[in-house]
């Protein structure tokens, strides 16, 4: 057996191309070790490994499981302006800190930044690499060492298992608790706000929602008290929807979106700051927003850690052709917008399509996901293949390329086309026929 093996070369010349020659060379190697170890075929073992490594690059993937901002798809698809932007930058030199008039540096986020203010009525923006990231220079910069007041109700931990009790430790700031978990007052507050108190943090809970005996202190309320004892007033709103009203939907802001705070109004609230993320409801790249008092944003701005949040000229690019679609009253454009306000006769169209011999549609729900709008639920029309073959369909899919990836439940399989663009539908119901012919 040993005599037969092939030479590293030999195998590595074998696997596809798509990979880099030393991570083709380095799968050849182990493989050909093992098969001297064990006696195993090593041209298979080399084809599933290089699999492995064209799974694990980031690619493109068709969404078909209906949650609109999936955190494990990437969350908020881009417009397509927002993807020509970011090409058009990341492919060549651009003004990053250029100011074209005079020649001289300028600010690398000087228009975002302008527009945001234009959008949330805010004094001044400033853009980091996520929302975590805006609340940390938040925190490191105006409260190191003195104590923030957050209710129990708002001690949130979202996905990465990231606690905002342990951010709030890392940037030496000293988390106080107030109230209970369903019911903070504002008098909780104002009971532990002292000499010591740098600022009162309000946390929109985006990834879950308490019901029933429940009590919390408004934005409103808490900007007031906060300006009467002389501390500041932060609010992280997570999602990033920019207006409550919704005014680039058809019709207004739909049920849905009646709990949800919207920067702007939050900003008219009284809030001294307020962080938000780019890639959920505002539909742009992964970022970190933080709007409010021009004061307050200089020393964000000034501080050190402010070099190390800060975004790419790619996200830049992507984040102000967003912005640009709700400046230009389009933000219902954006995709995220566009899926979550698709007509049932559109989708309905789309599912039979796709379903053709092989399954049925059906009413079904949407989510939100990318923890924004919990428990939120868009019916809708679904395509439902039944089984039996579930998993070998879903695995075969998943192999697809590019990857369609689908959801399983009670033994059958579903399609949400919403999440899917109208684009991919032809190649969606050819992968099905020939996965369920």
């Amino acid at each position: 057996m040993l005599h037969r093996l092939p030479s590293v070369d030999a195998l590595a010349r074998q696997l596809p191309e798509s990979l880099p020659h030393l991570i083709r060379v380095e799968i050849a190697r182990e493989a050909i070790d093992q098969a001297r170890r064990d006696g195993s075929d090593p041209v298979v073992l080399a084809e599933h490994q290089s699999k492995d490594w064209q799974r694990r690059r980031p690619m493109r993937v068709i969404n078909a499981t209906g949650v609109l901002l999936h955190t494990n798809l990437g969350r908020a698809p881009l417009h397509e302006s927002a993807i020509r932007a970011v090409e058009q930058v990341g492919g060549g030199y651009s003004n990053a800190e250029l100011k074209l008039g005079d020649g001289t540096r300028g600010d690398r986020a000087g228009y975002v930044h302008d527009l945001l203010v234009k959008l949330t009525g805010a004094e001044a923006a400033l853009v980091v690499n996520n929302n975590a990231a805006g609340l940390y220079l938040s925190l490191a910069a105006l409260c190191q060492g003195r104590e923030v007041p957050v209710s129990r109700g708002e001690l949130i931990e979202i996905g990465g298992s990231y606690r905002l009790p342990e951010l709030m430790a890392a940037t030496g700031t000293l988390l106080v608790e107030v109230g209970t978990t369903n019911k903070t007052h504002l008098e909780d507050y104002d009971r532990v706000i002292d000499a010591d108190t740098a600022a009162v943090l309000k946390v929109h809970p985006s990834n879950y929602r308490m019901s029933g005996f429940v009590v919390e202190a408004s934005y409103e309320e808490i900007a007031r008290l906060s300006r009467k004892r002389g501390v500041h007033f932060f609010a992280d709103v997570g999602s990033g929807l920019l207006d409550q009203a919704a005014p680039w939907m058809p019709g207004g802001a739909p049920d849905w979106l009646k709990d949800e705070p919207g920067v702007r109004q939050v900003v008219e609230a009284g809030a001294d700051l307020v962080m938000f993320s780019g890639d959920k409801l505002l539909g742009g790249p992964q970022a970190g927003i933080v709007v409010g008092r021009s004061t307050l944003i200089d020393r964000l701005r000034a501080h050190p850690a402010a070099r190390a949040v800060r975004c790419s000229s790619g996200i830049l690019a992507g984040l102000a052709a967003t912005l640009d679609l709700y400046a230009d009253g389009n933000g219902g454009d954006v995709p995220l917008w566009s899926m979550a306000g698709a007509t049932e006769e559109v989708l309905r169209a789309r599912a039979n399509r796709i379903a053709a011999n092989f399954g049925e549609v059906i009413s079904a729900s949407s989510v939100a996901g990318g923890g924004t709008l919990p428990g939120l639920e868009i019916i809708g029309p679904v395509v439902r293949i039944p089984g039996p073959g579930t998993d070998k369909r879903w695995r075969s899919l998943l192999d697809h390329d590019p990857p369609i990836v689908t959801r399983r439940s009670k033994g059958d399989l579903f399609l949400d086309v919403r999440t899917v663009a109208e684009t991919d539908d032809g190649m969606l119901a050819a992968a099905v026929a020939t996965v369920c012919g």
